[in-house]
């Protein structure tokens, strides 16, 4: 890794960290600061570590504009200008600080992700702990450049990055003299077919980049987020709603409090079974040795008798000689009287001769 350790408000991610979970609100509040402020409640209480905010406004993420470039295709906001999904959308700014508090008081981290420079500055006076670049904010290295001078870890999704823009991106922070940098693996589609998740690439950027990796996952479920915990993911995103029922722009692909739950408990258990990279064994397993195949004579044999292929066996329990020396022993004198079920050890045997 480049940074053997990441710190994000009192949560340390390293090599042998619990996985960190972020619960992102985005448009789950509805438009309504009480239904946020229970969200982030309702979140606390499923387990996550963190929840996330988006900041923006509709003028300073698009334009008020009918010309065909502003009307969405082809996703489950179809048909609408991107200036009216995102007035639907948006977290006004005059609750962020609320909403920090709210966060803090129920032990949750909380940052968001800007959209703008002016955003930035907001969540400044806030004393955000980190910034998360948007899947769709990667290719806006001026945005990353601002962000990276203000010395915090940088979370970015790669859903619709090229390896240039990955680079890209990258490179802008390290100039910026900040390599706090988590990369997140994203599918870049609402909601995002599980066979496209693709989350081999969570080792592959780690191995390739150096940094930790983890996943923000659009797909219905959880079945992403534990196999991205499977193969080293140190940092899960999911959006998250108290009720799916009250829609929303992000609601069918968000998880409510009993989901985000069930999530969050297998995602620490799949964590919990990684390990570490050891041929040493556990307290458990060294006892489970006890059943494991090594050598005992069959047969009552005299001192000075010569061990046959018959008088000694390898089986259960694992008390008793190696089975590597089986082929040394037969043939061998015993120098001792012994009974049948004694464990083989090569003091009793005649080696020399």
């Amino acid at each position: 890794m480049k940074s053997d350790s990441i710190r994000i408000s009192d949560f340390e991610i390293n090599a042998q960290s619990d996985v960190f979970i972020i619960a992102e609100m985005s448009a789950n509040h509805n438009g309504s600061l009480d239904y946020a402020i229970n969200t982030i409640k309702s979140a606390k209480r499923a387990g996550a570590d963190c929840i996330k905010l988006q900041t923006y406004t509709p003028d300073t993420i698009t334009l008020d504009c009918d010309s065909k470039d502003f009307i969405i295709k082809g996703t489950i906001w179809n048909g609408r200008k991107l200036h009216d999904l995102y007035r639907e959308a948006y977290t006004p700014w005059d609750w962020h600080e609320k909403l920090f508090k709210v966060a803090k008081d129920e032990g949750l981290v909380c940052f968001s992700s800007p959209f703008d420079n002016s955003a930035v500055d907001l969540l400044e006076t806030l004393n955000s702990p980190a910034y998360k670049i948007a899947s769709f904010e990667i290719t806006d290295v001026n945005l990353i450049e601002y962000i990276a001078k203000k010395g915090k870890p940088i979370i970015i999704s790669t859903g619709i990055a090229t390896e240039n823009d990955i680079d890209l991106a990258i490179e802008t922070c390290i100039k910026a003299g900040n390599n706090q940098i988590i990369l997140l693996k994203c599918t870049s589609s609402y909601p995002a077919p599980i066979d496209e998740a693709n989350l081999t690439m969570i080792k592959h950027l780690r191995e390739k980049y150096g940094y930790f990796t983890g996943l923000s996952d659009h797909t219905e479920g959880y079945v992403a987020p534990i196999v991205a915990t499977s193969l080293g993911a140190k940092v899960i995103e999911k959006h998250f709603i108290i009720d799916k029922s009250i829609g929303g722009p992000d609601s069918s692909f968000s998880l409510n409090e009993n989901e985000f739950k069930l999530m969050v408990d297998n995602v620490r258990k799949a964590s919990k079974s990684v390990g570490i990279k050891t041929f040493d064994l556990t307290k458990k397993q060294q006892k489970g040795r006890n059943f494991s195949r090594s050598l005992y004579f069959v047969n009552d044999l005299k001192k000075n008798q010569i061990i046959s292929a018959k008088d000694i066996k390898s089986i259960r329990p694992g008390f008793g000689l190696h089975p590597k020396f089986l082929n040394k022993i037969i043939g061998k004198k015993i120098n001792l009287d012994v009974l049948r079920g004694t464990r083989v050890s090569l003091e009793q045997i005649n080696l020399d001769e």
